[in-house]
């Protein structure tokens, strides 16, 4: 396949709850990069460091693991930035108008406006294929649809002749979805709540915040 793929792993920080209780941002988050992954290759390295440790350890999830672990993991993803491309789209829940709200458009919209610019910076007419993975649609109700509104984003926003496919793995999979994870997390923090020191490792990698 003629130039290879660009892989894109996504995930979501915060909630699609829009009420007061809900948070005040939510966050859609990528990374961008080529085969060989070797920023994904450091971290399955530390994963086994962490079990000859002694620990049952099975992946990475940000929220969940221990300080010394987040620190580790976070200071490989800044080793590897050169690899990497970290893009986020930051939306202000509080500035959505009610019909937007609906979760069934609401996730497709925002996805798209994110892989629209992705796709619209990276040099798509040298790429075989654009592969796109997220771990699961956070939509319940008709999810169907909002994987059908996706590929029609992609479809419409690719150079004609550029293949792509979106593929749904679980996270525990995919190293690629874990360091997703932990760019988000960081910039939901900074975000959220104000505080970037995790944010600030790995801001060299970040190309674009995109207010909506």
């Amino acid at each position: 396949m003629s130039g290879g793929s660009l892989y894109i792993f996504l995930d979501e920080g915060g909630n699609l709850d829009f009420s007061p209780s809900g948070t005040k941002y939510f966050i859609l988050t990528s990374i961008s990069a080529r085969r060989p992954f070797t920023a994904f290759q450091a971290l399955d390295s530390y994963k086994f460091d962490l079990i000859e440790y002694g620990l049952d350890f099975v992946f990475f999830h940000c929220t969940e693991d221990n300080r010394h672990i987040r620190r580790r993991v976070f200071g490989i993803l800044q080793d590897h930035l050169p690899g990497l491309r970290i893009d986020a789209l930051i939306v202000e829940k509080s500035r959505i108008s009610a019909e937007q709200q609906v979760p069934e458009a609401f996730y497709p919209q925002m996805l798209g406006h994110l892989l629209r610019h992705v796709a619209g910076q990276s040099e798509l007419e040298g790429i075989g294929e654009l592969i796109v993975i997220t771990d699961s649609i956070p939509v319940n109700r008709k999810r169907a649809a909002v994987e059908k509104a996706v590929k029609i984003t992609l479809k419409n926003m690719l150079p004609p002749g550029c293949r792509f496919r979106v593929l749904h793995h679980p996270s525990m999979s995919s190293l690629g979805l874990q360091a997703a994870d932990y760019c988000c997390w960081a910039v939901f923090r900074k975000w959220e709540s104000g505080d970037s020191q995790f944010f600030d490792l790995i801001k060299a990698g970040v190309k674009s915040e995109l207010a909506i």
